[in-house]
């Protein structure tokens, strides 16, 4: 188990003290994010949202660990990962809301959320496959809960990865849960990291509630993985929160199961660690949660400013010339909405 928190202070790690502040901003931020986020979509703003509270020092120090040209193959809860590694809250907002994903046009090489469970893992392992094929010296993270692991994709793109020596990290964000089937009954394996070994590369647990050893494990990873040596991550979390805001955890969750290290808070525990190594004072959280609302008020504004989309976007980004049966299907769209107005009622 990888960990830094509890077992080494910060002078024995390469972590500089503005580096570890930085941390706990992004930490900070993605709070504050995911908890207003939950409470749009609680008052209808966005018509459901995967809260991610518990999970900031696994995404936030993994972010960290990335350099600026290397792609993230994010799921549908990278949420304070997209928004670590500089990808507009306004953007990750109007996602929710049903727009096209990045509408503002940022240039974070991120692909888009795979909400289908692991899709994004082959595609991750494919992209660093031609990476290698093209000298390129980028490195693909794929990133991806616990239940992906039982999905046909994790295995397969592991595998090819394996047999071409991808430049390709495989970060699994354990948080015990897929939905509310526990891990017990997914796999009978001792770790999610053990099965790095089947597919000829090397596997590790992080603990996950801890940002310096994630951002460590991660960067080490990543070293590795340019060389030509995929690796998988196992990052131990704890969801705090539903899967989404469509689940209640309490019909089947016990945080009893877990040890205190993964069900405490990470930011309360990050943030002792931090006051105890005397790099922030008691005000540097207030004064980071305070900024980051500042920039959630400007990314509502923003995202309730951009015009809905039209019908026809629905079309746009399909195929690059449009085939006859999909040209039929858009002009049939388009009569109704002359035909009807936003109720439904003919007119």
């Amino acid at each position: 188990m990888h960990r830094v928190i509890g077992e080494r202070s910060l002078d024995d790690t390469p972590v500089s003290a503005d580096r570890a502040r930085r941390l706990l901003r992004d930490m900070v931020r993605a709070r504050r994010f995911d908890e207003r986020a939950l409470a749009l979509q609680r008052r209808g703003w966005m018509s459901g949202y995967p809260p991610f509270q518990g999970a900031e020092a696994s995404q936030v120090g993994a972010a960290h660990a990335m350099a600026d040209d290397d792609w993230l193959f994010p799921t549908y809860r990278s949420n304070a990962m997209q928004i670590a590694r500089g990808v507009p809250m306004s953007d990750v907002l109007l996602f929710r809301r049903g727009f096209p994903e990045y509408v503002s046009g940022h240039d974070v090489p991120n692909f888009p959320q795979a909400v289908p469970i692991a899709t994004q893992i082959p595609h991750a392992a494919g992209a660093a496959m031609a990476m290698n094929y093209e000298d390129d010296d980028g490195v693909a993270v794929a990133y991806f809960g616990d239940g992906a692991t039982s999905e046909g994709d994790f295995h397969e793109g592991l595998n090819f990865a394996g047999v071409f020596d991808a430049p390709a990290v495989f970060f699994c964000e354990n948080n015990g849960w897929a939905i509310s089937m526990p891990r017990e009954r997914q796999t009978r394996s001792d770790s999610i990291a053990a099965k790095a070994e089947a597919y000829g590369f090397d596997g590790e647990q992080v603990d996950g509630m801890d940002p310096l050893a994630v951002l460590e494990a991660v960067e080490s990873a990543i070293e590795g993985a340019r060389e030509g040596e995929p690796f998988l991550v196992e990052s131990l979390t704890y969801r705090q929160g539903p899967h989404t805001t469509s689940d209640d955890p309490s019909r089947y969750e016990d945080a009893a199961e877990f040890p205190d290290w993964r069900t405490r808070d990470p930011l309360d525990r990050y943030e002792e660690f931090l006051l105890a190594e005397g790099v922030v004072d008691g005000a540097t959280r207030d004064r980071f949660a305070a900024e980051a609302d500042d920039e959630l008020d400007e990314a509502v504004e923003r995202a309730e400013a951009e015009p809905e989309p039209g019908p026809d976007e629905v079309f746009e980004y399909v195929y690059e010339e449009v085939p006859p049966r999909l040209a039929d299907q858009r002009e049939w769209l388009r009569g109704h909405v002359e035909r009807h107005d936003v109720d439904g009622v003919e007119r």
